[in-house]
């Protein structure tokens, strides 16, 4: 059985508050060194590019790349829950839309991220989350996900095959940054033809 994820992050947020432990961070430290990972992923220069956050929580990583100068010509950030569009919406100029990955209409932009919000998906959410970002974006699709053997109903991890073989389904160019953290993989899948 799956966790339910709304009642998995209003757990949290009522426990820890609008902090990278009220979005299942073990720490704000933790949670840069993936932002960092996702940056070095990305084009040296964001200005040129619009960028849609799947799952942004509070939009923390819109505002690690604009205290790095990489802020992109155009963010969007995108959750599914009331209360991380709310503090998103306070934290930045940028808009914040209430919208389910899984499910809703999505945006085009040149790049989509996503910072650890397919933790808790099961495995085919994730596989469907992954396709549907690639297919709206006109770059790429970067990404970081829990990697390794799952253990639990928790957390979902992720094999680097499973991710290299949906690479190839796509028809994207695959790169896999994994050493940085324990049990964590950061993803870039490029479209081949604009490379």
């Amino acid at each position: 059985m799956q966790v339910d994820n709304k009642k998995f992050y209003k757990a949290s947020l009522k426990k820890y508050g609008a902090t990278a432990q009220g979005l299942h961070w073990s720490s704000s430290q933790t949670q840069q060194i993936r932002f960092m990972q996702l940056m070095q992923l990305l084009p040296e220069s964001m200005e040129h590019y619009s960028m849609i956050d799947a799952g942004c929580g509070f939009a923390d990583f819109y505002l690690f790349l604009q205290e790095k100068g990489r802020k992109p010509l155009c963010y969007t950030g995108v959750d599914c829950m009331e209360e991380m569009v709310e503090e998103a919406r306070k934290r930045t100029p940028c808009t914040i839309l209430k919208r389910n990955i899984l499910t809703d209409r999505l945006i085009p932009a040149d790049f989509y991220c996503c910072s650890g919000a397919m933790n808790t998906l099961a495995p085919f959410e994730t596989q469907l989350f992954i396709r549907r970002c690639y297919d709206a974006a006109t770059y790429g699709f970067v990404f970081n996900i829990l990697h390794g053997v799952r253990e639990g109903r928790i957390y979902n991890y992720v094999q680097r095959e499973a991710v290299e073989a949906i690479a190839a389904a796509l028809n994207a160019t695959c790169r896999i940054v994994t050493g940085y953290l324990d049990r964590d993989m950061s993803v870039a899948l490029y479209k081949r033809d604009i490379l």
